[in-house]
């Protein structure tokens, strides 16, 4: 026992070998954090940006203040692309912060103390506005400080002369955050920081406002979150609380009690800064990008889609896996808003609604709220998954020259360059887009005629698909699915006869709901439309609907059957 407390005694979180092991360990939770966890996190900050390897594209990078910072974020953001590479690169970026922060700490006493910047930085990123700028402006922020500080044995004359230069170059390098190099550098000289920034405001085509907040910190040019302010003040004064006190006295068992707090406080805080319902729909946008419709359908049996937008687009999985019809009332629903969703300025809402209308064969719409998407997205950047769907809703409708232009743009990146040159090999070859798995396919679909309609009468616009091309059974199961969801049977039944005379179509939800209009005007079932199934499942249905009503807890059985919507709902 004694060989064990002297044993303990000799333990110090601040040495170099069981530091270097904590630091490790925050990077290896930072990476299974993003890499495991939220893999769909990256890709959505991935594709609202387009990094170019292209001059032009640097130099307007670097003509606003902070560029620099933007354009080497920006850099690493587009290797989210690869989901694992990316959650790297941000293990690596906060083991850097918590470094720096030792560093700045001039190494003493408290190590667990260094973590307090990276855990409220991590806490912030669950905001998903929070740019990667941010971070990276941190590092070089830190970065600047421990160089500058070499410069305190200089004379005096000398050292300011350094810090009046060094600070407005700063600024256009890393943003206003050089504030904070003034503060731990020469405090006095945060007059001449806050008047280089206030200056350059006047000059600059962005409000005074969003100057002082910095142009690419957070996706909101005018808002800023308190915990993005606050990260500066604590490390200036984990810095200046180490430069006052020379000889902060530590025990073994208060470094422990020091790391225990930190690693408590951060177990409990950071998920509270990453919004469940947030995340949820960077999963179905992600899944619906990707095109794994199965994907979908997995995470809504795994908790219920309830929002407009997780609806839409399990009911857009089910259709293109052609179970709509069959399992549209396994899940929640919310009338015919559940298959189109109203639409607003949200941007990942109007890439969802395009998406829906690619598929549909309403490649015109999809162009157009892909045109509507791109200008939403707040700080005004593009997004290589827009400038895809245009090159490809261009490609369809046969306008080769703009396709071009949208691929040889992409052309200019690292993970779009492969697709857009082979794409690029298919401009003007009719053959190859004609037999196109999904090209071909939506050239078929899509309505020659263009006019403007409500995205409320997408019944109407999903007939004239279906007499266009009745082998469009995405656009099949959205109009007979419309009215059935409106409870409007009359309507219902117009279409699934109409849909009859095209095709042999008749899913569970259509028999059930052919079922119960027949047993309701007729009072029996029509021969051969309904299974036996569904007509023993009806008949069982009629008995505890008419002997106890519509509140009978017996018929929660039938929740997931077209009856149970149309006659009892919720």
């Amino acid at each position: 026992m004694k060989k064990l407390s002297n044993k303990w005694r000799t333990i110090n979180l601040s040495q170099r070998g069981v530091s270097w092991l904590l630091t490790l360990a925050l990077g290896i939770a930072v990476f299974l954090f993003w890499g495991v966890r939220y893999p769909f996190a990256l890709t959505y900050q991935e594709q609202a940006q387009l990094f170019l390897f292209d001059c032009d594209y640097f130099v307007q990078r670097i003509a606003d203040p902070g560029g620099f910072a933007i354009y080497v974020a920006e850099f690493l953001v587009q290797f989210d692309n690869l989901v694992m590479l990316g959650a790297l690169l941000m293990a690596f970026l906060f083991m850097l912060v918590q470094r720096l922060t030792w560093h700045l700490m001039q190494q003493k006493a408290y190590y667990a103390l260094s973590f307090v910047p990276a855990v409220m930085l991590w806490c912030a990123m669950g905001d998903e506005n929070v740019m990667m700028t941010y971070a990276v402006a941190l590092v070089m922020t830190m970065g600047a400080i421990l160089l500058l500080r070499r410069c305190q044995q200089l004379h005096k004359f000398v050292r300011y002369a350094i810090v009046i230069v060094a600070i407005p170059l700063l600024y256009w390098l890393i943003g206003p955050i050089v504030v904070l190099v003034a503060v731990c550098i020469l405090p006095l000289s945060v007059v001449w920081a806050v008047a280089v920034i206030l200056l350059s405001a006047h000059y600059l085509p962005y409000s005074m406002l969003r100057v002082v907040l910095g142009v690419g910190y957070y996706r909101s040019p005018e808002l800023m979150p308190y915990l993005l302010i606050a990260i500066p003040v604590v490390v200036a004064v984990l810095y200046w609380t180490y430069q006052l006190i020379n000889n902060m006295k530590s025990t073994n068992v208060k470094e422990m009690l020091a790391c225990v707090v930190v690693i408590g406080l951060a177990i409990v805080v950071i998920p509270l800064n990453y919004n469940a319902k947030t995340y949820e729909m960077m999963e179905y946008d992600y899944l619906v990008r990707v095109a794994d419709w199965d994907g979908v359908i997995r995470k809504a049996e795994k908790k219920m889609p309830d929002t407009p937008t997780s609806v839409s687009v399990t009911n857009l999985a089910l259709a293109m896996n052609n179970q709509l019809g069959d399992r549209i009332f396994d899940f929640y629903q919310r009338g015919s808003e559940g298959l189109l969703p109203d639409i607003d300025n949200n941007y990942p809402v109007l890439q969802l609604l395009g998406e829906i209308y690619f598929r549909l064969g309403l490649v015109n719409t999809a162009q157009r709220l892909a045109f509507e998407a791109m200008e939403a997205i707040p700080n005004y950047n593009k997004s290589p998954r827009v400038m895809k769907r245009l090159a490809e809703t261009n490609m369809i409708n046969g306008e080769y020259k703009v396709a071009e232009k949208y691929l040889k743009m992409l052309e200019k990146t690292v993970f779009y360059r492969p697709w857009a040159q082979r794409t690029l090999a298919m401009l003007g070859n009719e053959k190859a887009i004609n037999e196109h798995p999904l090209y071909g396919t939506l050239r078929q679909y899509r309505l020659q005629e263009d006019f403007l309609f409500s995205d409320r009468e997408l019944d109407k616009i999903c007939g004239h698909l279906v007499m266009h091309n009745p082998d469009n059974l995405v656009a099949i199961q959205y109009l007979l699915m419309i009215p059935l969801l409106d409870r409007d049977e009359q309507r219902f039944m117009q279409y699934f006869q109409y849909v009859q005379k095209k095709l042999r179509y008749n899913p569970r939800s259509c028999q059930e709901a052919v079922a119960l209009a027949y047993m309701q005007q007729y009072g029996k079932l029509p021969d051969g439309m309904v299974s036996p199934y569904v007509a023993q499942q009806l008949n069982e249905f009629g008995r505890i609907y008419s002997s106890a009503g519509k509140d009978a807890p017996e018929l929660r059985a039938f929740k997931n059957t077209a009856w149970y919507y149309l006659l009892v709902g919720e």
